[in-house]
């Protein structure tokens, strides 16, 4: 995982297991293995904390083994964030309260547009500032709801396209591009709030 060692659980799933065949094994090790940084990026962006995220892509790994040996895995990055999504959400559903905030202004848009600056930073003044921005950004993600917060994350931060997002989460691209729409303008709004 990025920035992690594999906890000893993954070696150990891809390891000898008796979950599923040796066959079962080396296609974890083959379609699993290989999108650990983008499941648990999701699971980090999903439940908001780094120990939460873990524990989610352990159980996502645990029942990834389980199903290997029977699935039909034509995308294997669809299939596996498919796994961590729906594993964070039933986390998710069984730790922490629900909520979901929705917002129209479609306006919102526009004005993040005119507002964006282009250049990197090229001092310590406007690297601090950078910073702050991206601490803010990454707090507007935060706040959304979970609905919205996966299709940026999916989109904007890992570079899925609409139609493996769409695979994913088991709706249809046109939810897909307008939750992403609404999670856009959510952040746009966040952020513009805090100027």
């Amino acid at each position: 995982m990025a920035g992690v060692a594999l906890t000893p659980w993954v070696h150990e799933l891809s390891a000898g297991d008796t979950m599923a065949s040796e066959f079962g094994h080396r296609r974890f090790a083959e379609v699993m293995l290989p999108h650990l940084d983008d499941a648990f990026g999701l699971a980090r962006w999903l439940t908001g904390n780094w120990t939460d995220a873990e524990d989610v892509v352990q159980d996502a790994c645990m029942k990834a083994l389980a199903a290997i040996d029977t699935s039909i895995i034509e995308r294997p990055r669809a299939w596996v964030l498919t796994i961590v999504r729906n594993t964070a959400f039933t986390w998710l559903a069984n730790n922490r309260p629900k909520a979901v905030v929705l917002t129209d202004d479609e306006q919102l848009l526009e004005t993040a547009a005119a507002r964006q600056t282009g250049d990197t930073a090229a001092n310590p003044e406007e690297s601090l500032i950078a910073a702050a921005d991206e601490a803010a950004l990454e707090a507007a993600i935060q706040a959304l709801p979970h609905l919205f917060r996966e299709v940026i994350v999916m989109r904007d931060i890992q570079g899925l396209s609409y139609r493996e997002i769409s695979a994913t989460i088991g709706a249809p691209v046109g939810t897909v591009m307008s939750r992403l729409a609404r999670a856009r303008a959510k952040v746009i709004q966040e952020l513009g709030s805090r100027q």
